[in-house]
């Protein structure tokens, strides 16, 4: 059984029928109002509300751009296009350029998410060969290709460098050699 609505016999809405059709609450109803998205007739009976039966259809496509991810100032601007634009065309044209952008940034989003899976799985598959967890970094990781992410190779190669200032010694800055203060220029 659907859902019964209280109707006046100009076919306008009060707030709450119109609320409960879309699941909403009457505050939402009055946001809207308040931004220009939805159209009530004067107040009448008592200071209720009433909205015209055409905001059933707005309120549909209030919700279906919603959840395309349109903001509410986003949708505002499409409903005064709209509203400036009775035969629909440059709203019409509008709307399928926004959302050919969103299926552009939706499809970016799917590229990235599909690079972070494919580097999960190349991890896991290095996690699996390894020895154990404290393999890494150690013999296991002998070309591994994660070197932005392992300094095991810096490890290595600081471990096979000589200590600071043992390159000095061999006849570099500080010996009696390159030293004129020792060898004093007495011949």
């Amino acid at each position: 059984m659907g859902l019964v609505t209280m109707k006046t016999r100009d076919d306008s809405l009060r707030i709450g029928d119109l609320a409960s059709m879309f699941g909403m609450t009457a505050r939402s109803i009055r946001y809207y109002e308040e931004l220009g998205l939805l159209k009530s007739n004067d107040r009448t009976e008592g200071i209720h509300r009433r909205y015209p039966g055409r905001n059933v259809i707005y309120l549909k496509r209030i919700k279906q751009l919603k959840a395309y991810g349109l903001s509410l100032g986003e949708i505002k601007e499409f409903f005064d296009l709209a509203e400036a634009d009775p035969s629909g065309e440059r709203c019409k044209a509008m709307l399928v350029r926004t959302y050919e952008a969103r299926i552009r940034a939706e499809e970016e989003a799917i590229a990235a998410a599909k690079a972070r899976l494919d580097e999960l799985a190349r991890q896991a598959d290095l996690v699996r060969a390894a020895g154990s967890f404290f393999s890494c970094p150690g013999e296991d990781c002998a070309g591994c290709p994660d070197g932005e992410f392992c300094d095991y190779s810096s490890f290595l190669d600081e471990l096979a460098a000589p200590p600071e200032g043992a390159s000095g010694a061999e006849g570099g800055e500080g010996t009696a050699e390159g030293d004129g203060a020792a060898s004093g220029g007495a011949e």
